[in-house]
């Protein structure tokens, strides 16, 4: 793949990524997979997206013992997915929680200052990405091609290294 597809690759990967906002933190708890949904905060100048999570829950024990994560994000409706690969660390990082403290957290915590409050930053190896046209056109291209005997062309799909 050409210099410019890859950076544009990349370029899509992290649009995706913050348009959808929202993601499935899968981390490893022993011999098994856990998953539970997140709201993102996707920085691609720090390359890294970034989680408020509480220390009192599991998950942060979960990295400290297998750093390794997954983050999937999804838009059904938009048929537009991305699934990333990367390497979580939590924080204690004030300054950084209050900067990302907004509404939904409320639902959470009180304020900002809540002292078990962490961040948990993930910063991305490789992803893959799915974008299609959206739900009717590919509901459209593929019954063309179940009449047609062809394969539907359903939009891109790519592995990108981060």
């Amino acid at each position: 793949m050409a210099a410019s597809h890859a950076a544009d690759d990349i370029d899509r990967t992290w649009d995706l990524m913050k348009k959808i906002g929202f993601a499935m933190l899968v981390t490893r708890d022993g011999e098994r997979m856990r998953a539970r949904p997140m709201g993102a905060f996707v920085e691609r100048d720090n390359n890294a997206v970034y989680f408020l999570t509480d220390a009192r829950r599991h998950k942060d024990d979960e990295i400290a013992a297998h750093p390794e994560v997954n983050v999937a994000f999804a838009d059904p409706g938009g048929q537009k997915y991305v699934s990333l690969t990367g390497t979580a660390a939590v924080l204690n990082d004030r300054a950084k929680i209050k900067e990302l403290f907004s509404t939904p957290a409320k639902a959470w915590w009180d304020s900002a200052d809540d002292p078990n409050i962490r961040v948990l930053k993930v910063t991305p190896n490789d992803a893959e990405f799915w974008d299609s046209p959206g739900s009717l056109a590919s509901y459209v291209k593929m019954a063309a091609a179940a009449v047609t005997g062809s394969r539907p062309d359903l939009g891109d799909n790519r592995k990108v290294s981060m």
